[in-house]
């Protein structure tokens, strides 16, 4: 019998979206932003004290190629040719360090992740070393001086871990954030990999002048990192082996918030809510971050954008599942909370490590309240749902109050989106209708459009009249204001209450080494193959 015809449906891009909590690969048509297939693996976290957070950097690599594996049979029974896979766009969680011998390609300690609390003193000894009438870290990175960003990571592993000592003396030590790890990896690693990042994972280490679009030597000097270790910076469009766009970034683009004022937020590990400004750096009174949103082309103009970062939301499920054990799976969340439809008075402010925006609070921890003998876990249940509507809240009044013009309503994406009380929620709490695509992975789909539009590639075209309807569905206020101002109001009582828990910090030091168990893409032309790595921010029209 003949073969199969396999099916030929123009240019296909494909996206590889590492996660903190997993990984996948998605493959789309670049016509018609129809998602094909896509496979997705879980990552484990260790906690190996309290505070720390670390992933092992060769899993996340071994789980980036079992997705595009897996991905790729599946579109071999679908009878689809996966020779026409164009090019392949990277979006990664940011600010995750890591630091790997060049020689050898082995990490030289665990990825030691965003959440991570470690370097909480390392921040308080750095603060006290910058001019109150100066914060020149701030006006050249566009963030607080926090344990969040990649910078103090880094400065901790230099000054605890001996093996990355060594390898910093011995010149054989790289710098990467996870998209750095995986693109060099995957373009030859030893072998020639290549060493970069772009513009939107590079602003957020604290050490990119936002302005220049440059490594800055006076901030490497302050946090005393050598900046030969450090990744070259790309745009987040291009061909250079490799190409590559930060995860909120590349949502950001999915959501085709292409115009100044347009904002999305993705309901992912943390939750993100990112306002384009166009060209222009705003910098926020009200507790927000500036960053780099994107820059789609070597010799194309850079866009900002104000972004609040909330730590903590599909990550209080996860808890509830993992810790608590009230629920076996993160969908059941939604039918616990269906039974109830209220959390009867009960607060949950999920502060496990500390607050972010518009707070920056270290000292904070995570607190139920309100509890009574009637509570039950689906009360609490309904009260980690609302807990991420409010942490939303709170970022889109700082927003509001930053840009001037309210939003009118919220773009969203993300695998929480999937969940209709939470969006309903989410509408009521804001008084604004939520909006959300049919399809949610808007963040791969960034990635894949950053990757298939780079030049040399030019298989998806970013221009407005080219890009395809999406088909949104739309939640709307179902509660009258007064209520969802009272219930709101109630909420900053409990974030109050959830603050100065931590007094003192415990040691950073020790011997780490006891603790250690914890533009992607493919450019095809006949026999060429080229990686790109695409990284970007999610938002909608």
């Amino acid at each position: 019998m003949a073969a199969s015809k396999k099916a030929v449906l123009g240019p296909l891009v494909g996206a590889v979206d590492q996660g903190t909590s997993s990984t996948r690969f998605l493959v789309f048509n670049s016509k018609t932003a129809e998602l094909l297939s896509h496979h997705q693996v879980e990552i484990k976290q260790e906690f190996p004290r309290e505070g720390w957070v670390e992933q092992d950097p060769k899993e996340i690599l071994q789980s980036v190629y079992e997705c595009i594996e897996k991905t790729c049979e599946k579109l071999g029974q679908l009878n689809i040719d996966i020779s026409n896979i164009k090019a392949i766009g990277v979006s990664n969680q940011r600010e995750t360090t890591v630091v790997w011998d060049k020689l050898t390609g082995e990490p030289l300690y665990n990825a030691v992740v965003w959440l991570d609390l470690r370097t909480q003193s390392t921040v308080e000894n750095l603060s006290k070393r910058i001019p109150g009438n100066n914060n020149f870290v701030k006006s050249k990175t566009g963030l607080p001086l926090s344990t969040y960003f990649s910078a103090v990571k880094l400065r901790w592993l230099l000054d605890n871990v001996k093996k990355v000592q060594k390898a910093v003396e011995e010149n054989r030590a790289l710098f990467g954030t996870i998209d750095s790890w995986l693109i060099w990896s995957l373009t030859g690693g030893v072998n020639g990999g290549v060493h970069c990042t772009d513009v939107t994972n590079a602003s957020r280490t604290m050490l990119f002048n936002i302005h220049s679009l440059e490594w800055d030597k006076e901030l490497c000097e302050f946090f005393e990192i050598p900046m030969e270790i450090l990744p070259n910076v790309r745009s987040s469009s291009e061909i250079y082996g490799l190409m590559c766009l930060g995860d909120q970034s590349a949502a950001l683009v999915g959501q085709m918030c292409f115009q100044d004022g347009q904002a999305k937020n993705t309901y992912g590990t943390g939750c993100f809510l990112l306002c384009n400004t166009g060209h222009k750096c705003v910098f926020s009174e009200h507790g927000l971050l500036t960053t780099v949103a994107y820059k789609l082309g070597r010799d194309k103009p850079v866009y900002y954008a104000l972004e609040g970062s909330v730590a903590i939301a599909g990550a209080v499920i996860r808890w509830l599942r993992d810790n608590l054990g009230i629920i076996k799976s993160s969908e059941e969340i939604e039918k616990l909370a269906k039974e109830v439809g209220t959390s009867y008075g009960c607060y949950f402010v999920p502060a496990f490590s500390g607050l972010y925006a518009p707070y920056w609070e270290p000292s904070a921890r995570g607190i139920i309240c309100g509890l009574t003998q009637f509570t039950n876990k689906c009360h609490i249940a309904f009260a980690a749902l609302e807990a991420v509507c409010f942490q939303t809240r709170e970022i889109l009044d700082a927003m509001n109050r930053d840009c001037g013009i309210p939003l009118s309503h919220l773009q969203v994406d993300g695998g929480m989106t999937s969940n209709k009380i939470l969006m309903q929620l989410q509408a009521d709490i804001l008084y604004i209708p939520v909006v959300k695509p049919s399809m949610p992975e808007t963040t791969a789909l960034g990635a894949a459009m950053a990757a298939g539009a780079a030049e040399g590639v030019g298989v998806w075209s970013l221009e407005p009249e080219d890009l395809s309807a999406v088909t949104m569905e739309r939640f709307e206020p179902q509660i009258n204001a007064e209520e969802s101002e009272i219930r709101y109001s109630t909420w900053k009582k409990a974030v109050m209450k959830s603050m100065g828990w931590v007094t003192t910090q415990s040691p950073e030091s020790g011997d780490p080494s006891i603790f250690c168990s914890l533009p992607l893409g493919f450019f095809i032309v006949s026999s060429m193959v080229m990686l790109i790595g695409a990284r970007y921010i999610s938002g909608i029209p």
